[in-house]
């Protein structure tokens, strides 16, 4: 029994073979029945369109039963500690899923559950959307290792989770944010204030909105202003490779973060990257349930 809960959990070798069994189930959605008479919790303490669209049809897809959970429908939201919840869960499902805030609930259903835990997104941590980068990006260059990767913005959950599997996938991850906005330092990122510099020569470049649900809103001005040179635009895109293109985890806000030309014209593989949600984590629930 194991849990999905930064991406660090997976080995090279593992990593590779679900990214191959996810262009599988691109190719055949419905080739897979391994989650026949089993279901799967989907809590929602979060707002979601990709994560639950992509993880509810994705386990109907995989023959299985999604039991979709919103905080206001559980006993969680009036005290109800973690490791009940996981306790009483366990007896009734397959797996568990949780969108949520704190990383420290998600461990705590991780200790206590008897079946596999996965994070669809804490404010440490986006490891599901991750999987998806990188088979967007493996499906458009046939390969992963030695490619170049540039996040440009706020050095938060889906940053974090680009860095932690892309070095277990041999993509150089470069973070380009302003001062004071920056990533920790994880191993095998390259960690630097200049945008510019960091998305020269690159494969693929990545942004996220300016202000995210996780984020204060009263400084929301504060950090648009601090995060404005980092835009990711035709200009950018210039100073990557040739045959460089946009990445973006949705949802856009068009002329803040990335600009409305790249969003929606040919230099992008955005719309690929959001369906690509449903296969990746589709090969992820087959091994971690099947």
């Amino acid at each position: 029994m194991r849990h999905f809960l930064t991406g660090s959990e997976l080995t090279s070798s593992e990593l590779a073979a679900l990214l191959e069994r996810a262009t599988e189930l691109k190719e055949a959605p419905e080739s897979s029945q391994v989650l026949a008479g089993k279901s799967v919790a989907l809590i929602f303490e979060r707002p979601s369109t990709r994560t639950r669209v992509s993880f509810e049809v994705g386990v109907a897809e995989l023959g299985g039963h999604p039991v979709v959970l919103r905080s206001d429908e559980m006993q969680l939201s009036r005290g109800e500690s973690p490791r009940d919840t996981a306790l009483v869960l366990s007896r009734h499902v397959d797996a568990i899923a949780i969108r949520t805030g704190p990383d420290e609930l998600v461990e705590q259903l991780a200790q206590y559950a008897t079946v596999p835990v996965i994070n669809m997104l804490t404010a440490g941590h986006h490891p599901t959307q991750a999987l998806a980068d990188l088979q967007t990006l493996n499906e458009n260059f046939g390969h992963l290792n030695g490619l170049t990767l540039t996040y440009v913005g706020d050095g938060n959950n889906v940053a974090r989770s680009l860095a932690i599997l892309g070095r277990t996938a041999g993509v150089s991850v470069r973070i380009a944010s302003p001062e004071g906005y920056e990533l920790e330092p994880v191993a095998g990122a390259q960690l630097t204030n200049d945008p510019r510099e960091a998305a020269r020569d690159a494969d693929a470049l990545y942004a996220d909105v300016w202000v995210s649900m996780n984020d204060d809103p009263h400084t929301a001005e504060q950090r648009r202003r601090a995060l404005e040179p980092y835009r990711l635009d035709e200009q950018l895109l210039e100073l990557a490779a040739p045959h460089a293109f946009a990445l973006h985890c949705l949802p856009a806000h068009p002329g803040e973060e990335i600009s409305e030309g790249l969003l929606y014209g040919e230099r992008q593989r955005i719309w690929d990257q959001a369906e690509n949600r449903r296969h990746a984590q589709k090969a992820l629930l087959e091994l971690l349930i099947g």
